[in-house]
């Protein structure tokens, strides 16, 4: 394969504020929701917690530490040839509570160096807004996204940014995964939601649909507002959606498979990127909400909002592909955010996730035909039990098949005509895992001594796979041996 990767195709890798930071409250950070939810170890399933409780371990709160770590972490980014580094900035870090008048200016001073480094390496950032974290306090306040309160909070958080990162940030993202909220699980995640109609705190699947789809809702109308923010401020801004690209086969050629294939397609993917892209709730959306009976309250000028504050691009994260089936029976296998029917003609990975290389091409497809924008691949990546050998090295020619076998897909997607301006590969660095809160489900290639309890000199050392990944960078995706 050769020279199918443009000149200035972003290489890179992508991290999460809530995962890999760490430094809880210090410097003024408020409480954020991420900090409010425990290790799956601890519970069995990660489990959120109205109340900080002392004999409760939640990973968010020291992270791998690269609030301390910074320079040397990105050093070994910029050691691989990254050229694009995508993270996310922790609103309670800049706005402890989010109704602050004024921000913190510690929190400002502290991404500002971060900026400085990549800019000392020509690495391009592109910044997640809100990945899976508010501050808590919001909340508590207006039970998160279902509050309609929370659209000005957001919008003067993002001003801030905007005005106060204008010369150092190009692309940005507003929402993480937003189509993560069409799912129960996600309600607290996606959606900061802990209270039912009650007023009860209760775990994310006893959130009822229709505030899972207001809170939706909201975050529409104001990554619009945000989108069109962004270029008043700098018309050079480009601002992304981003979605978690749920990859679904009808598993037969059955035509109820394939009606049930297109059904979930259109609610877990396209609801939320035409929302973003084409400015408008597709038909297929207000038929479900219909046929659902979800009211969710949209206010006059929320269509023209929608309309007028359409994305730059679009942002998008895979790891699999799975299977759907009408036929009960069928094997079932584990997966990210959802589960699925197994596929004969896959493997699987050590946490069961099916590893599909063509899937990955057959998705940017589906996702450029349809919306006709520049595409990123903002996240991709292999979980894996890497192994911290007693002369400190870690094989994982595991990860190099994955890396290998998806980007020969990327590469030959963008000769078949997909734009794709870049690739973020998912934890370049070890960072606690989002569904479970472990370490051991390591991701990086750069390993960090730490684990499932918190304990470690948090060390980093070189895998294999770090190596390896140089090179391709450094042949534009040219040299994959």
């Amino acid at each position: 394969m050769k020279d199918l990767f443009p000149k200035d195709f972003f290489w890179g890798g992508a991290v999460a504020a809530n995962q890999f930071e760490g430094a809880y409250l210090e410097d003024g950070k408020g409480e954020s929701t991420q900090d409010h939810v425990s290790a799956a170890a601890f519970n069995k399933t990660r489990q959120v917690y109205e109340n900080i409780e002392k004999d409760v371990y939640f990973p968010a709160h020291d992270g791998i530490d690269f609030y301390h770590n910074y320079k040397e972490d990105i050093k070994l980014f910029a050691e691989m040839g990254f050229k694009m580094f995508r993270f996310s900035i922790a609103w309670s870090r800049i706005f402890p509570t989010g109704v602050e008048d004024t921000p913190n200016e510690a929190g400002l001073k502290f991404y500002d160096n971060v900026f400085a480094e990549l800019k000392k390496y020509n690495m391009e950032p592109l910044v997640t807004i809100s990945h899976y974290e508010s501050p808590f306090y919001l909340t508590k306040k207006y039970n998160g996204w279902y509050g309609r309160e929370v659209i000005n909070h957001f919008s003067r958080y993002c001003e801030v940014l905007f005005e106060r990162y204008k010369n150092d940030v190009k692309y940005w993202i507003t929402f993480n995964e937003i189509n993560c909220l069409t799912l129960d699980i996600k309600a607290f995640q996606g959606g900061s939601i802990l209270y039912n109609e009650k007023g009860d705190a209760v775990q994310p699947k006893e959130i009822p649909e229709y505030m899972r789809y207001q809170a939706l809702h909201h975050q529409f109308v104001t990554s619009a507002k945000v989108v069109k923010l962004a270029h008043e401020i700098n018309s050079n801004f480009k601002v992304g959606c981003m979605l978690a690209y749920i990859c679904q086969y009808p598993l037969t050629c059955k035509p109820e498979d394939m009606m049930l294939s297109n059904e979930a397609m259109q609610l877990r993917n396209y609801l939320c990127g035409d929302v973003h892209v084409r400015g408008y709730y597709p038909s297929f959306a207000k038929a479900y909400y219909k046929e659902n009976d979800i009211n969710i309250k949209v206010e006059d000028g929320d269509e023209q909002i929608l309309k007028d504050g359409t994305v730059d691009f679009c942002a998008f994260s895979y790891y699999q592909s799975i299977c759907v089936s009408t036929d009960p029976n069928e094997e079932r296998i584990q997966g990210n955010i959802l589960d699925g029917i197994k596929n004969p003609y896959v493997e699987s990975s050590d946490w069961g996730w099916q590893i599909d290389p063509v899937g990955l091409r057959w998705s940017a497809h589906q996702l450029y035909d349809r919306y006709q924008v520049p595409l990123i691949i903002a996240e991709n990546g292999l979980g894996a039990n890497d192994i911290l050998e007693e002369d400190r090295t870690i094989k994982d020619p595991y990860r190099i098949d994955y890396l290998r076998s998806h980007i020969k897909e990327i590469g030959k997607a963008i000769s078949e005509g997909v734009d794709i301006l870049g690739y973020t590969w998912w934890g370049p660095i070890d960072i606690v895992s989002l569904g479970t809160g472990e370490m051991k489900k390591r991701y990086g290639f750069i390993y960090v001594d730490r684990d499932n309890e918190g304990k470690g000199t948090l060390k980093r050392y070189k895998k294999q796979s770090f190596e390896w990944y140089k090179k391709v960078i450094a042949s534009n995706g040219n040299d994959l041996d």
